[in-house]
């Protein structure tokens, strides 16, 4: 990794978020094809709460290419700062693509289920939450009820008589 890297991320880091802001888009201007200074650029608009910022860069990055366990947190990241600016729709294409290509990686899906509930989709939001929670938890009574948490996943606004 670059000096300069290091060093624009130990700055955020260590909480110094405009000082790392302002030399990580210089960096995206001296290299604005580096895909993966498109991504820390992102992150540190992020890390300002400069969401609207961040966007174009997250796009940016997913186009030009990120190796695999980058790409996986751009896709969180865009996905997740559309979902914060209200931009549903996009957030739900960005966690779709996200869960297409990497479908063992289940923290994108709780971004993804967040934002299922701001479209009012709850039942897919919960049955998403509860697949996640069979998938990742090592807590034994959850893993003792996995077959019946399987099964009512997909059924919550279901009764039986």
């Amino acid at each position: 990794m670059d000096k300069r890297l290091q060093h624009i991320i130990a700055l955020r880091e260590n909480g110094q978020l405009e000082e790392a802001n302002q030399l990580m888009v210089a960096l995206v201007q001296e290299e604005p094809e580096n895909g993966y200074y498109q991504f820390q650029c992102a992150w540190a608009y992020d890390s300002l709460g400069r969401e609207k910022e961040a966007v174009p860069h997250y796009e940016k990055a997913i186009q030009l290419g990120l190796k695999p366990e980058f790409l996986v947190d751009a896709y969180v990241g865009l996905g997740s700062t559309y979902r914060t600016l209200g931009q549903y729709e996009q957030s739900k294409h960005i966690f779709e693509q996200a869960i297409c290509e990497f479908p063992e990686a289940e923290h994108v899906k709780v971004f993804y289920a967040m934002t299922l509930y701001n479209l009012s989709e709850h039942s897919k939001a919960m049955e998403t939450l509860l697949h996640t929670v069979i998938h990742t938890t090592n807590h034994e009574g959850i893993k003792d009820y996995r077959k019946a948490i399987t099964f009512y996943s997909d059924k919550l606004d279901q009764t039986w008589e």
